[in-house]
């Protein structure tokens, strides 16, 4: 009997001690999850945001899907040795799969899509398919399941910035008009983002506020639909309402139902919130979300909202590079949406002041970083010479004052001369062809202002061009081989290819201008204009 008590005595003391240690455990894991949630950390066992497959794999292989991983890594390594992309391609889907939150995963493989496995391809159309692949896998995947890594932010912005925006690869125009495009579908050319932003956010917002209202069922009637999902489908795969929908919604509905359903569209299909793309447009000035420098921003503003602390070096640089390549180029004008060949875009030059305060900015947040300090002298001194060259005068003096003040040895020289003297270093030492190619070129700015109605613009790079013309001739006129045909040739012949090349409305507008321009010119000047020489 003793020993019977003695061993259910036993039993109990265990019983006891075990339920004390999973107590005690269950606080330690308590604690641990409060320490992970505060701090902003991650593990292995975390998922967030996952499809079903992800789930599936997670709770069914458990542990040893992280073996598995690493024996896929290790695999994909290989291959990437190898050159073997495509096989690799596979193998980092799976280890996504397998580990969601591993983001060098995601990393490595969009990537080798964007930039690897696109060069090896040799249409621009399947170059694009994986560049687009790449945007996606980090966009749609690997943000969803790791919120708050500023990489992925980074290396997403990095793709539109330099894949898309630089000229680095010989498909670059294809890239751009590809991007212009799929956003003119649903931008258009002059956006109401204060209207997107103000629509229902979501399907629920949007029901809660139109379901019960009798104008909307009529019109979906109308367009012979039962249901949002039916409307939402056709807008989707048309990228528009049905007309029937929108004939039969009164006037004071079209524009509300026209914003949301574009809104939903930038959300859904393209991760884009309108919200902060209007917060972006407000702090910054209004970009052309056509172009990939935009995309850049919009990223690297989107990873600094999401990083704990708000701050990130990486995605604080990108958004200063972004704002100068906008600046630079962050206007479109023309998109070839037929052989994708050309892309005329211009300086959004609007948005000056805005990336002067960036740079101030990045610089005091940054500990007076100097790198910061050089890339805003560069860019002051670029800024001078472009607001000079498109008819901003007054601005380009008031830049011109500012460099001044950082480097006191621009003081004693006139702002023209230095303007000039930029245009001489990129011609002094060139051949008789370059030197044609850079006169072509601004002649050709020359006449798209014009034909766009900018004509300051259009006479300031005329005049640059007459200077280059006049430089180039005067220093190398008794060079052999360094001649160059007549100016006035040069211009006619440039005239006559925009007539040509020019969509038809544009070529009218030129044409209307150009006789407009010598209509105001004196007979004398009409006369001889095609003698003289600068």
């Amino acid at each position: 009997m003793i020993g019977k008590i003695k061993k259910y005595s036993f039993y109990l003391v265990l019983v006891i001690f075990t339920l004390a240690m999973a107590f005690l455990l269950n606080r330690t894991e308590r604690r641990l999850d409060g320490m992970i949630e505060s701090e902003h950390l991650r593990y292995t066992g975390e998922i967030r945001n996952a499809s079903p497959m992800v789930v599936f794999t997670t709770v069914a292989l458990g542990s040893l899907r992280g073996v598995i991983a690493d024996l896929l890594w290790l695999r994909a390594l290989s291959l990437q040795d190898k050159g073997n992309y495509f096989e690799m391609v596979q193998l980092a889907r799976w280890m996504t799969d397998l580990q969601p939150n591993f983001a060098g995963a995601a990393n490595y493989l969009a990537w080798n899509m964007a930039y690897n496995i696109s060069v090896t391809c040799s249409t621009p159309e399947e170059r694009w398919k994986w560049v687009q692949e790449g945007v996606k896998l980090l966009r749609d995947r690997a943000i969803v399941y790791n919120p708050e890594d500023p990489i992925l932010y980074r290396d997403l912005g990095w793709i539109f910035q330099h894949k898309m925006g630089n000229i680095l690869d010989s498909a670059n125009l294809y890239y751009k008009n590809q991007l212009a495009m799929q956003m003119n579908r649903i931008l258009g050319s002059n956006p109401d983002w204060e209207g997107f932003a103000a629509a229902p956010a979501n399907e629920k917002e949007f029901l809660a506020k139109y379901a019960a209202n009798s104008s909307y069922q009529a019109a979906l009637s109308a367009a012979g639909m039962d249901s949002y999902e039916k409307l939402w489908t056709y807008f989707r795969n048309e990228e528009k309402l049905p007309e029937k929908f929108v004939n039969a919604l009164p006037e004071k509905l079209r524009k509300p139902m026209e914003d949301y359903f574009k809104s939903e569209y930038l959300r859904l299909e393209y991760k884009l919130d309108p919200k902060l793309i209007l917060e972006i447009n407000n702090r910054y000035g209004n970009l052309d979300w056509r172009l990939p420098e935009s995309q850049a921003i919009y990223w690297a503003t989107m990873g600094l909202k999401k990083t704990p602390g708000n701050r990130n070096l990486d995605c604080e640089r990108m958004i200063t590079q972004a704002m100068y390549d906008a600046f630079k180029s962050g206007r479109l004008l023309l998109l070839d949406d037929k052989k994708f060949e050309d892309i005329i875009v211009i300086p959004n030059l609007d948005l000056i002041d805005a990336v002067k305060r960036t740079y101030e900015e990045t610089y005091k947040q940054n500990d007076n970083d100097p790198t910061f300090r050089s890339a805003k002298i560069n860019f002051i001194k670029n800024a001078i010479t472009i607001l000079y060259n498109y008819g901003r005068e007054s601005k380009a003096k008031e830049y011109y004052r500012e460099l001044a003040r950082e480097e006191p040895r621009y003081r004693k020289i006139p702002m023209e001369n230095f303007v000039m003297s930029e245009w001489v270093q990129n011609i002094k030492d060139a051949s008789n062809k370059k030197a044609t190619d850079v006169i072509v070129g601004l002649l050709f700015q020359s006449c798209t202002f014009l034909a766009y109605g900018e004509l300051d613009a259009a006479a300031a790079n005329e005049k640059t061009a007459a200077f280059v013309y006049a430089y180039y001739t005067r220093e190398f006129k008794d060079v052999e081989g360094r001649s160059l045909a007549p100016y006035a040739d040069i211009k006619r012949t440039v005239v006559e290819n925009c007539l040509q090349a020019f969509p038809p409305a544009l070529s009218a507008a030129l044409r209307q201008r150009l006789a407009e321009e010598a209509a105001k010119k004196p007979p004398s000047a009409n006369t001889t204009q095609q003698k003289e020489e600068p």
